[in-house]
């Protein structure tokens, strides 16, 4: 058996910690791997140590994190926490990097839970110190209860907007705006998946909740907004917008910035898996069955790893993953998986009804993912801006791959996280051919940063009979 177990789970979010509890409860040696110190994910950070007035300010979906995160460590689960994964091939070797030390290992299985990024979209000013994503403004109220002094804006897509806005009110900061960028015209798109959507009725609710606390609370909230530029020389003072077909200024010194959410793919394109573009969340997911399984033999993705559901959806991918897991390494029969797992597919199909509405409400305009302001900055890592990137496209280079060869665009540190999908919208805008049809960025291990001094220490792992 591998000296780490026959599964392997990386990521600690929901779905994570639900794959390697259930796994270990039916007698799978399981070992989760997490960069985090503390298992929770992003959505439940610091879920465990949380003083009680700021898990009940947070609401209840992020309380809900701290039963997940019990039940795992009850299990018979192990834990490896402050460790990246820097690698992993078809064969369904992993690199990893713990304690300065890279080894790689191996398992029977392998179940990817990696969560997902906010999308990166880069618009006039983005860079100025001032403006930052919304989920990192997040994550510092959910670990350590820190908000913004002086006030802000939120502006951009999607419905992390208002709960962040709704927990800041409660916090007692000043939200000066919400600006949504998606157009009016979504409204019509949503409208015919609005019934469907009703099935899950506890996010409209949910919704309607929010904006009228909101409402009560004075804070306004802007629909259709365009042509959001922020405004400053060495920090950000104001925002600019287009709004009603007028041009608005509002001063501020914080902007955060939220256009929802895209899966973390480096793992599953370094491992060959197949991944396909989903028109509706606007990105490329890793193809997957039912049961998370991928075109990698032995490697599956669940969560928002796999496609964006939220919590509640995770939690169900996690456990069903794991029931594939056992049937695998035949702990299950495939009878006993299907019926073990048949509640957890009705609630997650009844979960994600919300979805389509969702994804068509915050469609994002191509104009806005395009990036057609030419001296804004793209990749931050390499300092490439979107003129820079039309322009290697009018020289011949009509790939994402080739503009990265030629401009260095996605070369950085961060591996084209922040870039790949700005480029690749640019390309499609520029060459007049469908986004589906751009090729991702090729991955290469690393993955995730590692020195060569650390590359050195490399030895593979030891294997037990």
């Amino acid at each position: 058996m591998p000296e780490f177990g026959e599964l392997l789970v990386i990521g600690g979010g929901p779905a994570g910690l639900t794959a390697a509890t259930t796994a270990a409860r039916l007698g799978i040696y399981t070992t989760l791997l997490d960069e985090q110190p503390a298992p929770g994910g992003q959505i439940y950070r610091g879920v465990e140590e949380a003083p009680k007035p700021r898990a009940e300010l947070l609401g209840p979906d992020y309380q809900r994190g701290a039963r997940i995160v019990q039940a795992f460590r009850a299990s018979d689960a192990k834990h490896l926490p402050e460790t990246t994964v820097w690698s992993l091939g078809p064969d369904g070797k992993v690199g990893i990097l713990r304690d300065g030390q890279a080894r790689i290992i191996q398992a029977s299985r392998i179940i990817l839970a990696c969560g997902a990024t906010e999308r990166a979209v880069p618009f006039p000013g983005w860079t100025l110190p001032g403006v930052m994503n919304a989920g990192a403004a997040q994550i510092l109220l959910k670990s350590s209860g820190v908000v913004p002094a002086d006030g802000l804006v939120i502006a951009g897509a999607g419905p992390l907007m208002l709960l962040l806005a709704w927990q800041y009110l409660r916090a007692g900061v000043r939200v000066k705006a919400i600006l949504e960028l998606s157009p009016h015209v979504n409204l019509w798109h949503a409208a015919p998946r609005l019934p469907s959507a009703l099935l899950a009725g506890h996010y409209i609710t949910r919704g309607f909740r929010y904006l009228l606390d909101l409402r009560i609370g004075g804070i306004p909230v802007h629909f259709g907004v365009s042509g959001l530029r922020a405004l400053g020389e060495e920090q950000l003072n104001a925002i600019e917008y287009l709004h009603h077909g007028r041009c608005h200024t509002l001063p501020t010194g914080q902007l955060l910035i939220h256009f929802g959410l895209v899966p973390n793919t480096h793992l599953t394109e370094a491992a060959g898996c197949r991944h396909i573009w989903n028109p509706g969340q606007q990105c490329w997911l890793p193809a997957t069955d039912d049961w998370g399984n991928t075109s990698a033999s032995g490697i599956a993705v669940v969560g928002d790893n796999a496609t964006i559901g939220g919590a509640r959806a995770a939690e169900h991918a996690g456990h069903l993953a794991a029931l594939e897991a056992a049937r695998a390494l035949h702990r299950l029969n495939t009878t006993e998986r299907d019926r073990q797992g048949k509640d957890d597919r009705g609630w997650m199909r009844d979960d994600l009804r919300i979805r389509p509405f969702l994804e068509a409400l915050h469609h994002l305009p191509e104009s806005l993912l395009a990036t057609r302001d030419d001296d804004t900055l793209v990749c931050r890592c390499e300092e490439v801006t979107a003129g820079q990137i039309r322009q290697a496209v009018r020289e011949g280079h009509t790939d994402p791959n080739q503009v990265k060869f030629i401009s260095r665009c996605g070369m950085g540190p961060c591996q084209g996280r922040q870039c790949a999908h700005a480029v690749a919208h640019i390309v499609a805008d520029e060459t007049k051919r469908p986004i589906s049809e751009q090729t991702p960025f090729r991955v290469r291990p690393p993955v995730r940063p590692i020195s060569i001094a650390q590359l050195a220490t490399l030895e593979p792992s030891k294997e037990s009979a």
